[in-house]
């Protein structure tokens, strides 16, 4: 199946898999609106395209370039410091872009990019070398989680400040995930989660829109026209796909019904046309990416690659959880993209640059 010297065949198959899908998905999913808006039913396929062809790029570059200058102290800094210069820019007034009441964009030129998508690449990156460089400290709380958690908590806030709680939540998992992975107390960690909860509780209850959102997900159809729009249209288009979906194009949701059709809610689209047998093959991808990533991790030689390699399957994996589970209504309603089938270029750019990486660890696992 895989040989040492050889990237995982498996991994860049679901990878290129996705890719397909998603170009034949967004062009489905955004024609319509595309049409209204640009006079141009494939405005959203093209930029796509273009985006596709760039991560591509990024990807083959990052699986030929030796993932282990990540390790390097200077790389590390400066990719949390530009991370980080980037992330507080958003919040500033015309400098960051305002869409649908949050400050995650920023205009560069034609184009638009969420400086959130590389926070989270550079906190794996950041995690990954600080659990090597402190070894067994790691399970002392001051000189090992602490200063992790200072570092982790200052993305949090900024991320909470724009507000992206969806961001923010992905940080706090792969982060505490790798911290549990490179052997950190438990104990520790649990306590910190639990510390955590009544401040979770007030930034939900002293925002409007957090709790709006929390009381959409308990009961949609106690406000259908403003908080449970998006969610019940989503769950019209899972109901109405059946098993075997309307056909690709076929969808009705789409057609100015569901919010966020080709970005946050493709995969409502996904199974409204290609019903649960489409549906459960974008779960089968994910899986697949996440066995080969665990199995790559597990593979490598170093712990710096082990936990680089863990990082960047959780990030992936992780986020398209967090967004099945929010279109299916497991979730309160939060913008997170679908990776790899998403439209949109940051993420979709950052995440197979990650993959790069994962795929050149690939290459020394057996």
């Amino acid at each position: 199946m895989h040989h040492k010297g050889h990237y995982d065949a498996l991994l860049l198959a679901a990878i290129l898999a996705l890719l397909v899908g998603s170009v034949v998905m967004v062009y489905s999913s955004s024609s319509v609106v595309a049409l209204t808006t640009y006079d141009d039913p494939a405005h959203f396929m093209k930029r796509q395209i273009m985006w596709a062809v760039i991560g591509l790029a990024l990807m083959a570059l990052a699986m030929r370039m030796d993932h282990r200058v990540l390790q390097d102290r200077r790389t590390v800094l400066a990719l949390l410091i530009v991370s980080l210069l980037l992330l507080a820019s958003t919040l500033i007034p015309g400098v960051g872009k305002m869409v649908n009441g949050s400050r995650r964009w920023l205009r560069l030129g034609f184009v638009s990019f969420q400086p959130s998508e590389l926070a989270k690449f550079a906190i794996v990156v950041y995690m990954s070398h600080y659990i090597v460089k402190k070894g067994e400290l790691l399970r002392d709380f001051r000189n090992g989680l602490f200063p992790a958690y200072i570092v982790t908590g200052v993305f949090l806030l900024l991320a909470l400040r724009q507000p992206d709680f969806g961001a923010a939540m992905t940080l706090a998992g792969v982060a505490g995930i790798m911290l549990f992975a490179g052997g950190a107390n438990l104990l520790q960690l649990g306590g910190t989660v639990l510390a955590a909860l009544p401040f979770i509780y007030v930034a939900v209850a002293h925002s409007a829109y957090r709790a709006r959102r929390v009381f959409s997900f308990l009961d949609p159809w106690a406000d259908p026209q403003g908080a449970g729009h998006q969610i019940i249209q989503s769950f019209l288009a899972f109901g109405s796909g059946g098993v075997f979906g309307r056909g690709l194009g076929e969808g009705r949701q789409k057609l100015l019904f569901l919010p966020e059709r080709h970005s946050d809610f493709i995969y409502a689209v996904i199974g409204e046309e290609l019903g649960l047998i489409g549906s459960l093959v974008v779960v089968a991808l994910f899986l697949v990416i996440l066995w080969r990533g665990v199995q790559i991790a597990l593979g490598s030689e170093d712990m710096f690659s082990r936990l680089l390699a863990l990082g960047i399957t959780l990030l992936i994996c992780l986020q398209g959880l967090i967004n099945m589970l929010v279109v299916t209504g497991l979730l309160p309603t939060k913008g997170i993209a679908l990776p790899l089938v998403s439209y949109g270029g940051s993420s979709l750019v950052i995440t197979m640059m990650a993959l790069g990486v994962l795929l050149n660890i690939s290459k020394e696992t057996t």
